[in-house]
C-alpha cells in the first residue's frame, strides 16, 4: 500500500498543477475575449456611424472573438477534468487511510432492511463496504456492483469476474478517466430517462412526412428571403408559413413527447459519449471484459458516436433560446424538424441503448473490483470451491480496519466443523469477527479480493443477525424483531445453496432458560439442514450447546486482561470457553462502583 500511496500522491500533485495551469489559462482567455469584444464595440462607431472604416475590419475581430470563445471552453474543460482527476486521488487517499466518509458512492438507495445481511453488515451508507468499492458514474454501474454484493454469483461467474478485475487492477488511468469524465457528485449521470425514451414507441410519422415537412420549411425560408430581397411575394411566404404552422400545431403533442424527456439531458449525453469513447479505446484479454466490449459494438455503431450525435441533436434545441435565432426558429419549424431527427435516431439506435448502458455499467463495476484489488495488494482473490459448504480462512481480518493494525484470525467451517460458539467479554472482538467473516463472504462471492492471507469458500447463502432493534412504528419488540430475522436465516436453508449463518448474542431478549432451550433447538435445526456458521454469546450456559453438538461443533473465545485497572484486548480467537467476564471492571472504570448497601 506504500507504493499505491506514493503513486496517488504523485498523480494528485500532477492533477492539481494541471488544474491550476488550466485555470490561469482560462482566466487569460476570458480577459482576452473581453478585450476583443470591447475592440469590436469600439469599431462600431468608425464603421457604422462615421463610415471611415470598412465593415471588413469587423471580420477578423469577430473571428478572433469566436476562436477565443472555443479556446476558453477547452481550457475550462481541461481545468474541470484535472480537478476531477485530483478528486479521484483524494478519494483514493481517504479510502486507503479509512478516514472521513467521502470515499465514493454510498448506495443507500440499494439498502433493504429485510435483506438477509445487507443492513447487518453495513454494506451501504457512508463508510460502508459499498462506498469502499464504488466509483461508478452511471446508475447502471452502481446498481451492478450493488447487485453483486447482495446476490452471490455462481463459481464460474465469480472466477470470470476475478480474472477481469485482476486485469483491470493496474489500469489506474482508465479508472481515473471513468471517474473524471463523469459530472461532479451534485449532477450524477441519470440515464434512466434516456433508456425510457429510447425504448418508447414511435410517436411521429415516417420518412415521407419528415421529407415533406423539410421541403415545406425550405420553401418557407426561400420565400421569406425572396420577400426581403425583392420586397414582394409576401402573400406566398405567409401562405407557406400558415400551412407549416398548421402542420406543426397538429403534431405539437407528439413533438413534445419526443423532445420532453431529452430536453434536460444534454450534459448527461455529453458525459455518456465521453465515457463510451474512453472505453472504446481499450482492448482486453479477460473473457468477461472482451464480452462486455463486444456488447458495446453489437449494434453496428460505436456507442460513443451514436450518443455524441444524439447530444448534437439535443444541443440544437437550445438554439430556440438564442436571441438571434429565436425569431427564425418558427419559420423553419425548428422543434418539429429536430423531433423527426431524434425519432429517426431512436428508430436506428434505441433498441441498443439499454445494452450499451448495461455494458458500461458492468465495466464500471468490474473496474471497481479492480480498483479495490489495486489499492489492497495484500488482499488475495479467494479460491472458489465447487461444492460446500466450505469456509476456510487463514489470517482473516475486516476490510474496514487498518490492515497494519488489524488482528487476524483463522476459521474453518465445513460439514464436519459446522458450528463455532464464540464466547467472550464485552468489547473483546466477537461482533467484529462475525462481521469479518460476513464481509469476506460478500466480497468473495462478488468476485473481489478479501482481507485474509488465504480463503477457500464455496457458493453460500449468507444470513446474519448482528444488529436488531425494536420498532415503535411497527409495534415490534426487540425480541420479536430478532425472531423475524432468525426466520429469514432459517428460510435460507430451503434454498439451493448451503447457508452460512452469523448470529450475535442469539435470543438475548428472553430469560436464560428459554434462551438456552430456544438457541439449542434453532442451532440444531440449522446444522441438521446442512448450514454452517457462528454464534456469539455472553451467556456461558450457551457454550454447552457446542458440547451437545460435538464433534461438529466447538467452543472458541476472545479474552481480555485487566492490568492496573485497565482492560486490554488482544482480539485473538482461542479454543474453548472464556473463563471470565469484564462487566464489573468496566462499570468500575466508568465510575459505577457503588458501595454494597446490603445489611
Amino acid at each position: 500500500m506504500k507504493d499505491v500511496r506514493a503513486l496517488y500522491e504523485a498523480r494528485l500533485q500532477e492533477r492539481r498543477a494541471s488544474a491550476a495551469l488550466a485555470a490561469r489559462r482560462a482566466r487569460a482567455l476570458s480577459n482576452a475575449r473581453l478585450a476583443v469584444f470591447l475592440l469590436g464595440l469600439a469599431l462600431t462607431w468608425p464603421v457604422f456611424v462615421a463610415g471611415v472604416l470598412s465593415a471588413l475590419w469587423l471580420v477578423p475581430v469577430g473571428a478572433g472573438f469566436v476562436s477565443l470563445v472555443f479556446a476558453h471552453d477547452r481550457a475550462r474543460e481541461r481545468r474541470e477534468r484535472a480537478a476531477r482527476g485530483a478528486a479521484f486521488y483524494e478519494r483514493g487517499f481517504a479510502r486507503l487511510a479509512l478516514e472521513g466518509v467521502d470515499w465514493g458512492n454510498t448506495g443507500e438507495r440499494h439498502a433493504d432492511p429485510h435483506h438477509a445481511y445487507a443492513t447487518q453488515l453495513d454494506l451501504f451508507g457512508p463508510g460502508g463496504l459499498f462506498s469502499l468499492l464504488s466509483q461508478a458514474q452511471t446508475p447502471a454501474g452502481e446498481a451492478t456492483l450493488a447487485g453483486w454484493l447482495l446476490a452471490p454469483a455462481e463459481p464460474e461467474e465469480i472466477r470470470a469476474r476475478q480474472r477481469a478485475a485482476a486485469e483491470l487492477a493496474p489500469r489506474v488511468e482508465l479508472r481515473e478517466d471513468l471517474f473524471a469524465l463523469g459530472p461532479d457528485d451534485a449532477r450524477r449521470v441519470h440515464a434512466e430517462p434516456l433508456v425510457e425514451w429510447a425504448e418508447a414507441a414511435p410517436r411521429l410519422g415516417g420518412a415521407g412526412l419528415r421529407a415533406g415537412l423539410a421541403l415545406l420549411a425550405a420553401a418557407c425560408a426561400v420565400a421569406l428571403v425572396a420577400t426581403l430581397v425583392r420586397g414582394e411575394g409576401i402573400e406566398l411566404a405567409l401562405a407557406l408559413l400558415a400551412l407549416q404552422g398548421a402542420l406543426c400545431l397538429a403534431l405539437r403533442g407528439r413533438v413534445r413527447a419526443v423532445l420532453g424527456a431529452l430536453a434536460a439531458r444534454t450534459r448527461d449525453l455529453q458525459h455518456l459519449a465521453h465515457l463510451f469513447e474512453r472505453v472504446e479505446r481499450e482492448s482486453f484479454d479477460a473473457p468477461r471484459l472482451r464480452e462486455v466490449r463486444a456488447r458495446l459494438d453489437s449494434a453496428g455503431a460505436a456507442p460513443s458516436r451514436a450518443i455524441a450525435n444524439l447530444h448534437r441533436w439535443v444541443s440544437l434545441l437550445d438554439w430556440r433560446r438564442n436571441q438571434l435565432f429565436a425569431p427564425l426558429a418558427p419559420a423553419v419549424a425548428w422543434s418539429t424538424q429536430l423531433a423527426f431527427a431524434l425519432e429517426a435516431w431512436r428508430a436506428r439506435h434505441g433498441p441498443a441503448v439499454r445494452r450499451w448502458l448495461d455494458g458500461l455499467g458492468e465495466l464500471e463495476a468490474l473496474a471497481d473490483l479492480g480498483g479495490y484489488a489495486f489499492e489492497h495488494p495484500g488482499d488475495p482473490f479467494p479460491e472458489i470451491a465447487e461444492s460446500g459448504p466450505v469456509f476456510v480462512a487463514r489470517g482473516l481480518g475486516h476490510p474496514l480496519l487498518d490492515p497494519e493494525r488489524c488482528v487476524r484470525n483463522d476459521l474453518e467451517l465445513d460439514p464436519d466443523h459446522a458450528l463455532v460458539v464464540v464466547s467472550g467479554s464485552n468489547m473483546s472482538g466477537k461482533s467484529t469477527f462475525l462481521r469479518s467473516v460476513g464481509s469476506a463472504v460478500v466480497l468473495a462471492l462478488a468476485g473481489a479480493p478479501v482481507r485474509a492471507d488465504s480463503l477457500r469458500v464455496s457458493a453460500l447463502a449468507l444470513g446474519a443477525v448482528l444488529r436488531v432493534q425494536d420498532s415503535l412504528r411497527d409495534g415490534e419488540s426487540r425480541f420479536y424483531a430478532e425472531l423475524l430475522a432468525l426466520r429469514r436465516v432459517a428460510e435460507l436453508c430451503a434454498g439451493p445453496r448451503p447457508a452460512l449463518f452469523l448470529l450475535d448474542e442469539i435470543l438475548a431478549g428472553t430469560n436464560s432458560s428459554d434462551r438456552r432451550a430456544g438457541a439449542e433447538a434453532f442451532l440444531r435445526g440449522l446444522v441438521a439442514r446442512g448450514a454452517v456458521g457462528l454464534v456469539t454469546t455472553h451467556d456461558l450456559a450457551l457454550a454447552a450447546i457446542a458440547d451437545e453438538l460435538a464433534p461438529r461443533a466447538k467452543n472458541a473465545h476472545f479474552e481480555d486482561q485487566l492490568t492496573d485497572g485497565v482492560l486490554r484486548f488482544d482480539y485473538r480467537l482461542r479454543d474453548g470457553v472464556v473463563a471470565r467476564g469484564n462487566a464489573l471492571a468496566l462499570m468500575r472504570a466508568l465510575g459505577l462502583d457503588f458501595p454494597d448497601t446490603r445489611g
